[in-house]
């Protein structure tokens, strides 16, 4: 694989050259790991995107906002990526990956491109690789990235922490649907956007819209927002209403924090996030070695017998990996 010839192709935008570049970040091969490595650095690094991450509750509709929220996009001009998350099954390993089905117009517009990957049993919501796959769509020119979760969580929040804005769907129901949405993720949120909001359900929209908007009230306000953020919204993507009205919202919430040094903070945090949890891989794949194996099972059997305490072995056996 010519890799400098892959990295010109993604830099001029070609989907094909994207998907195998994809593809080459998401291996867990050793040298499939050497070469995507060697790609990203070959990238231009002064192209930016923005990065919009965006969790919702099952059956919400995330794919079908997605679909027309990125034809609104696209019908402005804007290349949009979306990288939607399958979750993989802990039994098989096997994901669907059935977003792009899900989304039949926006997959055929050449504005865009859609990538579904699965999250290989990687928590957080997003694969492990999708914060490199948006830097190859970066690379490739497009304007907006979506980064679709798996689905609402306790740790959803991961793609906080590769997005500039964060969106929560969410559908028409009571107040008690509060009970049913960790804070984490609500404290994460930029806008909330209560979908469904047509037809019969409208009016419980507009009600469901209020109880959070009420809710985020109560949350201590954050540094990187402006007065009136993090905000409730209601919109209706089957009919697209309010589409037009929320990417306002997120257009302007991003000039004031580019505006007022936030954009360039967050994105140096979110690398130096980035380098500690690669830290973090690295040193558990060291785990995986044939000789950290046998020394972790040998002191295992010791700590079993009651030869040796807990605690002693683990600092002996980290002592010895620090030495290999």
């Amino acid at each position: 694989m010519d890799i400098q010839d892959l990295a010109q192709r993604v830099t001029a935008g070609e989907r094909r050259a994207l998907a195998r570049a994809i593809t080459l970040v998401e291996s867990a091969r050793d040298d499939h790991r050497a070469a995507a490595n060697t790609l990203l650095a070959a990238l231009p690094q002064d192209r930016q995107a923005l990065r919009v991450g965006l969790s919702g509750t099952p059956g919400v509709g995330k794919s079908t906002f997605i679909e027309s929220f990125g034809m609104m996009l696209t019908a402005q001009g804007k290349r949009v990526a979306v990288l939607a998350v399958d979750p993989s099954s802990s039994r098989s390993g096997g994901s669907i990956l059935g977003d792009k089905t899900r989304m039949d117009h926006l997959s055929r517009d050449p504005n865009a491109f859609i990538r579904p990957s699965p999250s290989q049993t990687h928590l957080g919501g997003v694969a492990r690789r999708t914060r490199e796959a948006v830097r190859l769509c970066e690379a490739a020119g497009f304007d907006v990235v979506l980064i679709e979760t798996v689905g609402v969580g306790q740790s959803e929040t991961v793609v906080a922490e590769m997005s500039d804005l964060f969106l929560l769907l969410l559908a028409p129901a009571g107040g008690d649907e509060l009970q049913g949405v960790k804070r984490g993720i609500m404290e994460m949120a930029d806008v909330i956007l209560v979908n469904k909001a047509d037809g019969d359900l409208k009016a419980a929209a507009t009600r469901t819209c209020a109880d959070y908007a009420g809710a985020l009230r109560l949350l201590r306000k954050r540094p990187q927002d402006p007065d009136g953020y993090p905000k409730a919204m209601t919109v209706s993507a089957l009919q697209e209403n309010g589409l037009g009205e929320a990417w306002e919202a997120l257009e302007t919430l991003t000039d004031w924090r580019r505006a007022n040094g936030f954009w360039d903070r967050t994105r140096a945090a979110q690398a130096r996030y980035w380098f500690n949890e690669d830290v973090k891989q690295r040193l558990l794949a060291r785990l995986q070695v044939p000789a950290a194996q046998a020394a972790l099972a040998d002191l295992g059997d010791k700590v079993a017998e009651g030869a040796v305490d807990p605690s002693a072995a683990a600092q002996d056996f980290v002592d010895q990996l620090g030495k290999g």
